[in-house]
């Protein structure tokens, strides 16, 4: 499914837990009545970061570890208005952030990366009960600047890429807070909806990227999906339509770049199971490429703390374009470890990896989860030898329905140092990484 969220929705760590704990942010309300309804919202997020190694990624950064802190405050309005047919809905938001201490561990940010920029701007209308046919709400079109994902987020999931001033001499700037990825809005998106919460959907799409690190990408979207009982079938287009020439280096393949993805995600009517997959085809300039996964999970819904299994295959072709893939659904969904994902690499391109991934409560506002990853280059002429394994073991605790804390610790093991091809500066040691973020809402 295609959704335009209403308020710039945090696709990483935060949300996912946020959203798992039922911490929601609240909005003030400053004017309601029967038809109008106008809300403050305000987020805002802080995290500190320690990693003992270094990764060339960036190549900006030299051979020791990094501890570095991160935060941004989103702050604005949300508005719903009733109208004769259906009702309008919009936002306006701003955002601060940035990045202090040493910058990231790959050198993406540099630790001076400040900004105030507005996020979100945009304005919708859905249809309600106008068309009985197409289900509640059957009709929606928004306009503006809006964070959008796309299923699970393999392909799309906002535009969430924050570098600093850490590489290609800031050419690639767009405030810090990398890991927290605090901008997520496409600048110019035009969406129009078909189809309510069940059966046959689809949606279709103009987004424009104003982000450096995207090669400022414009994109044609359309999407097709039937929603059931048993899970969601999907089939999905992607059409790139125009970069940046300036910028173009960076994906020399993204311009005219065509993909097609065929997913499933669901129970297959069965209780406590849980079923995904995707794949996606490319047609580029220079050839076609591939990316796929399968994922099975099962919750012990009778035993203590409701513990979950899941086990997940997947496979990137060696120039396949990740275009702007995240966390749509809980932490690890796209971004595959927190030090490779974010410092180390792979970055969802030459790699296959196997994932298991553990979650259980404790309590209604506790959680806790361990995620095990193997990480296998395809090519290692090609994009070096990125091979490792990472486990990380994380808390999710809701501390009040508006305030919640993340902490994290992991291990990361490479196959090789970066002398040897691989990424991690001055050695190829196991790397203990920590992390604790604070976010809340209201």
């Amino acid at each position: 499914m295609i959704t335009a969220y209403p308020k710039a929705v945090k696709r990483t760590l935060l949300a996912c837990s946020l959203t798992a704990l039922g911490v929601q942010a609240q909005a003030l309300e400053l004017m309601a009545n029967d038809t109008t309804k106008l809300d403050l919202t305000v987020e805002g997020v802080a995290g500190t970061f320690h990693s003992e190694e270094n990764y060339a990624t960036a190549g900006s950064k030299s051979e020791g570890s990094s501890s570095w802190q991160e935060g941004y405050l989103k702050y604005g309005f949300a508005l719903e208005q009733e109208l004769g047919a259906g009702r309008l809905f919009g936002a306006l938001n701003a955002l601060s952030g940035g990045t202090w201490g040493d910058g990231d561990a790959a050198g993406f940010s540099n630790g001076d990366e400040r900004e105030t920029d507005v996020e979100d701007a945009y304005l919708g209308w859905r249809s309600g009960d106008l068309f009985p046919a197409l289900g509640k709400d059957g009709v929606a079109v928004s306009a503006g600047r809006q964070a959008i994902i796309l299923g699970d987020g393999f392909l799309i999931a906002g535009d969430a890429l924050n570098f600093g001033e850490g590489i290609a001499g800031g050419l690639l700037d767009r405030g810090g807070a990398y890991y927290l990825a605090a901008r997520q809005a496409f600048d110019k998106t035009a969406v129009l909806s078909l189809g309510g919460d069940s059966g046959w959907r689809g949606d279709a799409m103009w987004i424009e990227s104003d982000n450096p690190a995207q090669v400022e990408a414009s994109m044609k979207v359309g999407n097709l999906e039937h929603v059931g009982e048993n899970g969601t079938l999907g089939l999905s287009y992607i059409k790139v339509d125009d970069v940046e020439e300036d910028l173009a280096f960076l994906y020399p393949q993204r311009d005219g770049q065509e993909t097609w993805s065929l997913r499933y995600q669901g129970s297959a009517g069965v209780e406590n199971l849980f079923l995904s997959g995707e794949y996606a085809w490319q047609d580029q300039d220079q050839g076609n490429e591939d990316a796929w996964y399968v994922e099975a999970g099962w919750t012990f819904a009778d035993a203590p703390w409701q513990p979950s299994v899941n086990y997940r295959y997947s496979r990137f072709s060696e120039g396949f374009d990740p275009m702007f893939y995240g966390n749509g659904r809980t932490l690890g969904t796209w971004f595959q470890g927190e030090v490779a994902a974010n410092y180390a690499g792979p970055f969802n391109t030459n790699a296959k990896v196997h994932n298991v991934a553990v979650h259980a409560a404790p309590r209604e506002n506790l959680a806790v989860g361990l995620l095990a990853y193997d990480f296998t280059t395809l090519d290692k002429g090609a994009g070096g030898n990125l091979d490792a394994r990472e486990f990380d073991l994380f808390l999710e605790w809701g501390v009040t329905p508006n305030l919640a804390i993340i902490p994290l610790v992991g291990l990361y093991q490479p196959d090789a140092s970066a002398a040897e091809g691989g990424t991690q500066l001055g050695n190829d040691d196991g790397n203990l990484y920590t992390q604790l973020i604070l976010a809340f809402g209201f």
